[in-house]
């Protein structure tokens, strides 16, 4: 049976810069990747300010900064006529007063092109786990499908859970969340920008949300399209789509003051992707042998995009904590839990933040209750005090309790 020290799945943001990072600490680490690439629409191409700061810490700033991307300066919404800026990122301490937004498969070939410098780093793609390895009660490791279909297995000292909000390793452990009840599914969808509209003719961008007559979207600037979500109620989603796809091409031209030409680009309800948002933790994050990160241990509302920043750090404390113990051989549940007792806090302000918007904002605008003229405390006093403005930014790109790259892991002087 093959063996190695850390065996990763997922080959998202969190699973990428683990592996990264305990391979830069001389840990033998393998990541298992289901898909064949990173090709993949409507994930999160949010990276964060304390990601950026991170990259920078590696050594990696100037390879992402080659990257394609855009810069979003300030999110703004809509509500009826009240124009709201809901975060101000050029407000914040340090170096980078943005969020960049880039495709997230070229910020994975980045964080996957780096870890193949290290010798103890495997990378294999096209490889789904199918279950888990016991023994004694002890996870030891994994099965899954080879490239060339046939079933294998992997020992490992740990495995790391970083499948995702449907892991099937959180499932096959026994791992069961706590859910949260939320308002809203999403509809994901391209509409391309038009020529001589001034979208493209700069790095910078920002988001737009629109809430009115009972609806509520967000559009991001992605240079020659925009990406665009529609949020819809809760569990909705077949009874809407019986409606001609004229239907969804009117409601989004009227919220953002698109015409004809741009919207039926949108040709049939096969270019509209659903999103089923869930929201909900595990109360434990761990077993014997076996650690969940990012989604795999806190599934997150779409809200704010925070999902892959807060992957990410979870990844930092993690290789932190746990490369020592890796390398002498020792790791166990208390080094998990610590990892655990670590991140909790982040994760729970967040998801508390997160919860607050959904009653606030999202469901009222769904139910066609939320107006410019009657706007929630908090958003008036965002348009009175611009200073808040900073601290929604800090909040939202920097986070509780951000995380610095190991010293192993730093770029080599």
């Amino acid at each position: 049976m093959e063996r190695t020290t850390c065996c990763v799945v997922g080959g998202g943001p969190a699973g990428m810069m683990l592996g990264l990072l305990l391979a830069r600490a001389g840990v033998e680490v393998t990541v298992l990747e289901k898909h064949r690439d990173f090709l993949r629409d409507f994930r999160g191409d949010t990276v964060h300010p304390s990601t950026l700061r991170l990259l920078d810490e590696l050594g990696l700033g100037e390879r992402f900064a080659r990257l394609p991307s855009r810069r979003l300066g300030e999110m703004r919404m809509l509500i009826g006529d009240a124009t709201v800026v809901a975060a101000d990122f050029r407000r914040l301490p340090g170096r980078h007063k943005y969020i960049a937004m880039v495709p997230q498969w070229d910020f994975l070939d980045l964080l996957a092109s780096a870890a193949a410098e290290e010798p103890s780093f495997t990378l294999r793609m096209g490889t789904p786990v199918t279950g888990l390895l016991t023994e004694g009660g002890r996870i030891t490791g994994v099965r899954y499908t080879a490239e060339d279909g046939s079933p294998a297995e992997l020992a490992a000292d740990l495995t790391v859970a970083c499948d995702g909000r449907d892991s099937v390793v959180r499932r096959a452990a026994g791992l069961r969340p706590d859910w949260f009840e939320v308002p809203m599914d999403v509809w994901q969808v391209r509409v391309p920008a038009r020529r001589g509209d001034g979208v493209g003719a700069s790095q910078d961008s920002r988001v737009f949300a629109r809430f009115g007559g009972g609806q509520a979207a967000v559009t991001m600037d992605r240079g020659d399209y925009y990406q665009t979500s529609y949020l819809i109620a809760k569990g909705r989603d077949t009874e809407l789509r019986s409606n001609d796809i004229q239907w969804l091409r009117d409601r989004l031209g009227g919220l953002f003051g698109w015409d004809g030409g741009v919207t039926e680009a949108i040709r049939s309800w096969d270019d509209v992707k659903l999103l089923d948002v869930t929201m909900g933790r595990l109360p434990r994050w761990y077993a014997d042998g076996l650690l969940c990160i990012g989604d795999a241990a806190h599934v997150m509302s779409p809200v704010g995009g925070v999902g892959v920043n807060l992957a990410v750090q979870d990844a930092v404390a993690a290789a932190r904590i746990l490369a020592g113990p890796l390398r002498r051989g020792t790791v166990g549940v208390r080094d998990l839990a610590r990892v655990q007792r670590r991140r909790w806090l982040p994760m729970a302000v967040t998801q508390k933040s997160q919860r607050g918007e959904h009653e606030m904002l999202l469901r009222p605008a769904l139910d066609g209750t939320l107006s410019g003229d009657r706007l929630p405390v908090p958003l008036r006093l965002l348009r009175r005090i611009p200073a808040l403005r900073a601290v929604t930014a800090y909040v939202g790109g920097v986070g509780v309790r951000p995380e610095h790259a190991p010293p192993f892991a730093r770029a080599r002087r």
